[in-house]
């Protein structure tokens, strides 16, 4: 299904689009998708759903890459950043996608790891179609990419309560963070993944188009009792700024290097190969020149991307990556690639439209979701 902007460009639609029409969803643009932004109870409220409750989004934009073949997980611990050999079948790893020659990040993406043979890669909706080209290339012998992107649906169930409504339709639950487990819906195979991007415990599913309207309807059935709200991707960027969370395109691109974002911890600098590894050591070695910050509003100024930032008036350091007005702290927060001479300690003025407005540089995450997460 496709939909088009008002300059004619083809948009891709959710196997859910109707659902979401059907809520009385707003819709925005994302990575080429027509996706919800918000739904009528508004992006507070989806908001504190998740932190409080319990969440649904259709994110099936995302990617779905299937390496396959003799040798596919060596392949991919070869090219990606992460090192795939400190997790076993059945788990899941965040990894990066970086150029070889500038060790810039094409993507940060989701790498699950079923076998030797078979490792799915689920990587943002803009760059899926770059990632498997870049894959497919310097494939070995044997090796495929296949590109699934459009046959499958990724519906996110993110909240405290996810469990209860994942335990209502006889899905597995309470398994370990980062893995995955195989699941059945009306004859399907759905993968039930404990992942997700909004710091909350949660799961991903992972299950066919054909199956995936009943899915959503069963998901929203069952967790009525718990407050469940369906969600858009307007809540989705605001938890995930609480979080600290990157979102490619703004807080990291192809001119960023995971030394910069912050990143480094999805490196497995021990390998021997992976691309970009000479030139992201070298600049391990000397230190970044810049690095995400987290910046916290001391007033009332809510920041928001390409919104200058200085040390002192009328000398910009940076702009504004990703901002936002946080839902659980009631205050402005924001994302910046700071330059590393600044004291991270450092109070900074970010140019809230004809105001300077003072933030704080603090430690990210801006929410500690970790007890309820694990």
């Amino acid at each position: 299904m496709a939909d088009s902007t008002a300059s004619g460009e083809a948009l891709v639609l959710s196997p859910l689009h109707d659902r979401h029409e059907a809520l009385g969803a707003k819709f925005a643009e994302f990575g080429g998708w027509s996706m919800p932004l918000e739904y009528p109870s508004g992006v507070v409220k989806e908001h504190t759903a998740v932190r409080e409750s319990v969440g649904v989004f259709d994110v099936s934009h995302l990617g779905k890459l299937m390496v396959t073949g003799p040798g596919a997980a060596s392949y991919v611990n070869a090219t990606l950043s992460n090192d795939l050999r400190k997790i076993h079948h059945g788990k899941a790893q965040y990894t990066l996608c970086c150029d070889p020659a500038t060790g810039g990040i094409v993507d940060d993406l989701i790498a699950y790891l079923h076998d030797d043979t078979h490792v799915l890669l689920v990587p943002n909706a803009a760059n899926s179609a770059e990632v498997s080209r870049r894959l497919s290339a310097d494939a070995p012998e044997g090796v495929k990419v296949l590109d699934h992107h459009t046959q499958y649906a990724v519906l996110a169930v993110q909240g405290t309560k996810s469990d209860e409504v994942l335990d209502a339709i006889g899905f597995p639950s309470g398994h370990e963070y980062m893995s995955f487990v195989e699941a059945e819906f009306e004859d399907t195979g759905v993968v039930v993944c404990r992942t997700g991007y909004t710091g909350e415990r949660g799961y991903e599913l992972i299950a066919s188009n054909e199956v995936a309207g009943s899915l959503w309807d069963r998901l929203l059935e069952a967790g009525a009792p718990f407050g469940i709200l369906p969600c858009g991707l307007g809540a989705r960027d605001t938890l995930r700024t609480e979080m600290g969370y990157p979102l490619h395109g703004q807080d990291i691109r192809i001119d960023v290097t995971p030394n910069q974002a912050g990143l480094g911890w999805a490196v497995g600098w021990k390998k021997d190969t992976f691309w970009g590894r000479d030139v992201l050591q070298a600049e391990k070695e000397e230190g970044p020149k810049r690095r995400l910050r987290g910046l916290l509003a001391l007033g009332r100024g809510i920041p928001r991307p390409g919104m200058l930032v200085s040390l002192v008036p009328d000398v910009p350091l940076c702009e504004i990556t990703s901002g936002t007005f946080s839902p659980t702290l009631k205050k402005g927060i924001g994302l910046a690639l700071v330059p590393t001479f600044v004291d991270p300690e450092a109070e900074l003025g970010v140019q809230v439209r004809n105001r300077r407005e003072i933030f704080a540089s603090t430690k990210l995450p801006f929410v500690d979701t970790s007890v309820r997460e694990s």
